[in-house]
């Protein structure tokens, strides 16, 4: 039976967190690097905690760029996740620069941290909607979600933005592009909200 959503599994880390929120809706999604899979999945789920060079690094090792992107091409439903969110910008600046899939044109920065604001930015932080989007449905502006991050994404373009949250300044937290959804913030550690996010992107397929 080919699976409906597939999670790559990249060899980063908190995918295991990410299938347990499916499971906790009653939705089965597979960890897979299988290009095969991926490529008859009906949708495409990416996480990962760590560093962007070391994401973008093992995703080109197991050669699962090209299926992922061939994926999105195709309309599929993606849902990222942390640096799943923000590898589909042009460059983060993390530990020298380095090119992310550039299907958003911005780059990802480090906070500044200040007396008030340590970093990484890590617990439980508000979000405020920029538009209505179909994963976020149910959901408001101050509603809260589990952050764990010392980089964020600067838009060359705010149009894609669907949320943003403040840690000393507004960041964007989450973005909807087409049939591209990603969050910064960790739905499958968000408690009741960030399931509901998950139910949403099931509905999608």
């Amino acid at each position: 039976m080919t699976p409906k959503i597939v999670i790559i599994d990249y060899g980063m880390g908190n995918l295991r967190n990410v299938q347990k929120g499916f499971e906790k809706i009653g939705f089965e999604a597979k960890l897979t690097r299988s290009k095969k899979e991926i490529g008859k999945a009906s949708a495409i789920v990416l996480p990962g905690v760590g560093a962007f060079k070391d994401c973008m690094e093992n995703l080109e090792k197991h050669g699962l760029v090209e299926p992922l992107l061939r994926s999105i091409e195709k309309g599929k439903p993606y849902l990222g996740i942390c640096l799943g969110l923000q590898i589909l910008y042009s460059e983060s600046e993390e530990f020298g620069s380095h090119k992310g899939l550039d299907l958003i044109k911005g780059k990802v920065v480090r906070f500044k941290p200040d007396p008030e604001h340590k970093v990484p930015h890590m617990g439980w932080n508000t979000i405020e909607k920029e538009k209505e989007v179909p994963v976020l449905q149910g959901l408001e502006s101050g509603d809260f979600f589990y952050f764990v991050h010392s980089y964020y994404v600067i838009p060359e373009e705010a149009k894609w933005s669907s949320t943003l949250t403040t840690y000393g300044k507004p960041f964007v937290s989450s973005i909807w592009k087409e049939n591209v959804f990603a969050t910064q913030f960790h739905p499958e550690k968000s408690q009741q909200k960030g399931l509901k996010i998950l139910e949403n992107f099931v509905k999608l397929i």
